[in-house]
């Protein structure tokens, strides 16, 4: 079936956007099954770095953080502000936050096991800043969990979600076996939501820049980009094949490839 839309101020975006991830089979992950060797595998280029110095919070200010995962942004914020409350599905990257908050002796974060995407200002009340950070890519009713991020934060928001070539070295994987790579969708249709939704944000790339580097084969198929559960005996190894092709010895004598690195482009707005 076709249509044909003649104004694109018809155009429902939030639509689209459910439309597409309905379509990517394999948005959902185990994040407890994930979450012991999660933040070894983030720490590969200087994201954690780079967003951190975008957020704009002093010691007077209270940050909800929306898929906070193992803590990796949230520890770092929680020294520079006046509390953090650190919202995640997953109990087993929470325990993990908080085992590293009590080795660094910080008492101002807070837990709480949840989807994001249910999270309304009646349960976490409201805080200066709302940081969702690498979380909002795989979340179908988005227009519904904008609209209360934005009711929440009574200062800024902070939004990262994928860039457009985050995902090469994957694609062209996937297209050298025949098979079907359905994308997240783009971080384009978000903000055309937002505008919709009478939001102006800030947008930019963060610039990661950094290649990802591996010690060997191994390491690089076990680095959380793969999703090999979803793989077949055969398809490992074509992978395992693919890997050996395109990853070369660097300076570093580690192995890397220029397309395999991270790109996020950060979307913020002031209230």
């Amino acid at each position: 079936m076709s249509f044909q839309i003649d104004d694109p101020e018809d155009i429902d975006w939030a639509y689209f956007w459910a439309k597409k991830l309905e379509s990517k089979k394999d948005r959902a992950k185990d994040w407890n099954k994930a979450a012991p060797n999660f933040g070894k595998s983030a720490k590969k280029d200087d994201y954690h770095t780079k967003i951190i110095e975008r957020i704009n919070v002093s010691k007077e200010d209270t940050i909800l953080d929306l898929g906070c995962g193992d803590g990796s942004i949230t520890i770092p914020l929680a020294k520079k502000a006046k509390s953090v409350t650190g919202v995640d599905s997953a109990y087993k990257m929470l325990e993990i936050l908080n085992e590293n908050a009590k080795k660094e002796g910080i008492e101002n974060i807070r837990t709480l096991e949840e989807d994001l995407s249910n999270i309304r200002v009646n349960d976490v009340g409201n805080h200066d800043i709302v940081v969702a950070s690498r979380s909002l890519n795989g979340i179908i009713n988005i227009r519904e969990t904008i609209s209360n991020i934005n009711e929440i934060a009574d200062k800024y928001v902070y939004i990262t979600l994928f860039g457009p070539n985050n995902w090469k070295i994957e694609k062209e994987f996937f297209e050298s076996i025949d098979k079907e790579y359905v994308e997240f969708p783009s971080h384009r249709y978000f903000f055309n939501i937002l505008v919709d939704m009478g939001i102006y944000p800030n947008v930019e790339n963060l610039n990661i820049g950094h290649k990802r580097e591996y010690e060997n084969i191994e390491e690089a198929l076990e680095s959380g980009k793969w999703r090999l559960e979803l793989l077949d005996d055969e398809e490992k190894a074509q992978l395992y094949k693919y890997l050996e092709d395109i990853l070369e010895e660097d300076d570093n004598g580690k192995l890397s490839n220029p397309n395999d690195k991270a790109d996020w482009v950060l979307y913020w707005w002031k209230k």
